[in-house]
């Protein structure tokens, strides 16, 4: 890692932050692995394709995560109030269909505060709350050299950040160690055709 994406990662606990794009759902799982601990993932009824612990497992082991479902967006909310407020889990995961209102971002914020815990809220593209402390953008990034080492090569990027700096970094999960690599600049890597020397 570097030391500016250490500054970043994991985001701030005792806080809710935002994740969108196509890689937002490996960014929770990535989360949720380096935070150790249970994980509570919140999701409306009708909503979300489901979660496969095939897919997951590289990530977090499989009896570590929680599910819940709820029948609608008043009770997600809820539900992740109470479960971020109790600590119990370290993180808890909610997928919004309706962007959050200030006042119900506030709720959560002062939630994750009196537990202690790390909130995570997974919103479509352009769709989030003020009262988020980061919102992250997340996207694979084909990596056509193979410098990366695998095929998970990722681009997680800052887009909003109370109280640090923006910044993107290419990444990618390494499943043994179960932690993220920060991987160098194209230009940088070792058998990159542009580099210099």
């Amino acid at each position: 890692m570097t030391s500016m994406f250490a500054d970043q990662f994991p985001p701030r606990r005792g806080r809710t932050h935002e994740v969108f794009g196509p890689g937002a759902v490996g960014f929770a799982f990535a989360l949720g692995g380096h935070l150790g601990g249970p994980v509570l993932w919140i999701v409306e009824d009708g909503q979300g394709d489901g979660i496969n612990p095939a897919g997951f497992s590289r990530y977090l082991d499989p009896a570590r995560l929680l599910l819940a479902r709820a029948g609608d967006p008043l009770e997600v909310l809820a539900v992740t109030e109470e479960a971020l407020r109790s600590g119990a889990v370290k993180l808890v995961v909610l997928e919004v269909s309706k962007p959050l209102g200030l006042t119900a971002g506030r709720r959560l914020q002062l939630a994750a505060e009196a537990g202690r815990s790390t909130g995570l809220c997974l919103v479509p593209e352009g769709m989030g709350s003020n009262a988020a402390q980061t919102r992250w953008h997340c996207a694979p990034v084909f990596d056509e050299q193979g410098a990366a080492g695998d095929s998970t090569l990722q681009r997680w990027e800052i887009k909003k950040n109370k109280s640090g700096t923006l910044g993107v970094w290419d990444l990618r999960w390494d499943e043994q160690a179960r932690r993220i690599i920060v991987v160098s600049k194209a230009g940088e890597r070792p058998g990159f055709a542009g580099k210099a020397g």
